[in-house]
């Protein structure tokens, strides 16, 4: 009998546990059993690990009972990450290659039935978990073995020690009882990958195609400086759409940190690209989508659009035609800026701290107000059409605004709108003093930090005290308000929050006809 033991991780939110691939060989009826709360395409392995054995030319133990056991055995794991470490273990329990040079490394990757290795999801979110338990000290020096293509994304990570193996026989030959290390090529399959932060290369459209809509454009400004999100409103053809997937493009660059939570959400999911490195993400779901789709969830979970935005821009078209539960599932992660998936066998948590940009039209035919089309519809369909934004849902948007449509002679006599550079510019400075002031987006100010960072003028104080109660605001509205003041404060470059700043957010929180 023997027993062989193999490292990997699996893939639970961001967090990636541990897993231990345990492998023993004893005698007896032949059979290769696979227990540990598998999935389908884990228990697979079976298969594609047997004949990835015998096409590399290694020795598969026939004559023997195999047993592999991924610990801990209450843990779900999916994909085919699982197919190199139960390899390995076969290989070990059967004295093919050392098992005990196995330690400290950890492995990942799916086999091909000719012995190569393929890439898996959720590299990135791997080796920023593995890098995030060296830092708390709970691992230490532990080097990952990854696919090609898996390995570029792990080596993101600063301080990753990453290698790359092209085929089995690769990782093979690097554990045999006698290294071959110094004996490999410069090109072998089996090789270290070197941390290189990319360059990026954001690409955004232009907010300079977008003529005239002044209000809006100041809307989105103020938006962006402070982290709010955003609801526009206008009929059909106004420009709603336009404005809105030119957001990213003058919110401020991603810092590293950034970079990498949003590039391992989108390594879960399977959509990660190095050429969109640091470029904040728009994540545009069609007004169909389910709540699950939206939030995230299935099992195992995973993270959904909202996730997939994640210190990025969250932008739904039609926001009306969307499920009334998918709607309500968006309340939590706007106050918290993440989500918790819970179900009954397991429970999992993903970052989602996006901005929201909503679009909706004014009533169902889309022209309540316009002066071009006169509308068709009666005050009950237009009550019903706008009711279906819940009161507690529209509370949470910061800023609403209406976005009429040009006359054609607007469109085609005016000039190109202000670059999206001239925006940005001003962005990041009115972001930069509230990260001076206070340490975060003033979206984000919480608790006692509304009265001490607001900085309001007793006069501005009294105003909006007076309007709060003439509106019958409720707190979350009156405190969102202030936050919004203190943006345009700052974009001004004013120490306090004055009356006329007040003045400002209150006409981004009006309600709508139908509420």
């Amino acid at each position: 009998m023997s027993l062989a033991l193999v490292q990997s991780r699996a893939l639970l939110g961001l967090r990636a546990p541990p897993v231990t691939v345990e492998v023993h060989l004893a005698n007896g009826l032949p059979s290769f059993t696979l227990v540990g709360l598998a999935e389908v395409e884990v228990k697979e392995a079976r298969e594609r690990v047997r004949s990835a054995l015998q096409n590399a030319g290694l020795e598969f133990p026939h004559n023997k009972r195999i047993t592999v056991n991924l610990a801990p055995a209450d843990l779900p794991k999916d994909s085919g990450r699982f197919d190199l470490p139960i390899a390995l273990g076969i290989l070990a329990a059967s004295g093919q290659i050392d098992g005990a040079r196995l330690a400290g490394w950890e492995f990942a990757g799916e086999l091909s039935l000719s012995g190569e290795l393929r890439a898996v999801r959720g590299a990135l979110a791997t080796s920023l978990a593995l890098h995030t338990a060296e830092t708390k000290g709970e691992a230490a020096g532990v080097r990952l073995v990854l696919p090609p293509g898996s390995a570029e994304e792990a080596a993101l990570v600063p301080g990753s020690a990453v290698w790359r193996a092209r085929h089995l026989l690769d990782v093979v030959r690097a554990f045999l009882p006698t290294p071959l290390d110094d004996e490999l090529p410069a090109d072998a399959g089996w090789q270290r990958m070197a941390h290189q932060a990319p360059q990026a290369h954001a690409h955004y459209a232009d907010l300079a195609d977008v003529k005239g809509q002044a209000a809006a454009r100041r809307a989105l400004e103020i938006a962006a400086a402070g982290g709010h999100s955003l609801l526009l409103m206008g009929p059909p053809g106004s420009g709603k759409s336009m404005l809105a997937q030119r957001f990213a493009g003058i919110l401020p660059g991603m810092t590293v940190e950034e970079a990498l939570e949003s590039a391992a959400v989108a390594s879960l999911a399977g959509r990660f690209a190095i050429e969109r490195w640091a470029e904040r993400p728009t994540s545009s779901p069609h007004h169909t989508a389910s709540a699950v789709a939206l939030v995230g969830g299935g099992s195992p979970p995973r993270p959904g659009e909202i996730s997939l935005a994640h210190h990025g821009v969250l932008f739904l078209d039609e926001l009306p035609e969307f499920p009334r539960a998918a709607l309500e599932a968006l309340r939590e992660p706007l106050e918290t800026g993440h989500i918790t998936i819970a179900r009954a066998a397991q429970r999992a948590e993903f970052p989602a701290r996006f901005q929201l940009i909503a679009a909706m039209n004014p009533c169902p035919c889309g022209f309540l107000g316009s002066a071009q089309r006169a509308c068709r519809c009666s005050p009950d369909q237009v009550a019903r059409y706008q009711a279906r934004l819940s009161g507690p849902l529209l509370d949470r948007i910061d800023l609403h605004v209406d976005v009429p449509a040009l006359p054609a002679t607007d469109l085609l006599g005016a000039p190109p709108g202000e670059a999206s550079a001239a925006v940005r510019k001003r962005v990041v400075r009115a972001r930069e003093r509230a990260l001076a002031r206070q340490g975060c987006a003033n979206q984000a100010l919480q608790g006692q930090k509304i009265d001490t960072q607001i900085a309001l003028d007793a006069a501005a104080a009294q105003f909006l005290q007076t309007a709060a109660a003439r509106l019958g605001w409720s707190a979350r509205a009156t405190h969102r308000a202030l936050k919004v003041a203190r943006t345009i404060a700052d974009l001004a470059g004013a120490q306090s929050t004055q009356i006329a700043h007040v003045a400002e957010a209150m006409q981004y929180r009006r309600a709508l006809r139908g509420h």
